[in-house]
């Protein structure tokens, strides 16, 4: 089973794909977001994530989804593809560049990490945001990842079996 929970933010879309893997007695959740040592209100929200979680649930925080999944034992949690594209972003420098070298870069990890979930024996969900029904952002930045996480969502949905659109709580298999 691959599933892919997309929803908007506070969505219910994190709780819902927990919820998922709750029977599960090996689960590895995948944090690839930045680190919180910097922003107090990003700290909160992972420190509410953490709390939330089983204590018998493995926490992985890294950007290198391909190598996180591979290295998984039992079910995978991947929370958020939002904050793994942020991560990524920052590491290649991309926010500000000019060309699109660092977005090859970008999607050949997705590349990896696509095939290491395929592979994957155990069950799979993947948390996104989605970005694409609100209002065109004013920076460059905004668009830019708006753009990029919505061609990743689409490449993700391809790869699994469901996905599942979480709106105000509610669950919708698309």
């Amino acid at each position: 089973m691959k599933v892919l929970v997309t929803g908007g933010v506070r969505s219910g879309k994190s709780s819902h794909a927990e919820a998922l893997l709750q029977t599960g007695a090996k689960v590895t959740y995948i944090a690839p977001g930045p680190a919180a040592d910097l922003d107090p209100e990003w700290a909160a929200r992972v420190a509410a994530h953490r709390l939330r979680r089983p204590a018998h649930w493995t926490t992985v925080e890294s950007s290198d989804l391909a190598t996180s999944v591979r290295s998984a034992d039992g079910a995978v949690l991947i929370d958020c593809l939002g904050t793994w594209l942020t991560s990524t972003i920052d590491e290649l420098d991309g926010w500000d560049a000019a060309g699109d070298d660092w977005q090859q870069e970008l999607f050949g990890r997705l590349d990896e990490a696509l095939v290491s979930i395929a592979e994957h024996p155990a069950p799979v969900v993947v948390v996104t945001n989605e970005v694409g029904m609100s209002v065109v952002p004013e920076h460059r930045s905004g668009r830019v990842f708006r753009d990029l996480l919505g061609t990743i969502n689409q490449r993700v949905a391809a790869t699994c079996d469901d996905v599942l659109l979480v709106v105000a709580g509610r669950v919708l298999k698309l």
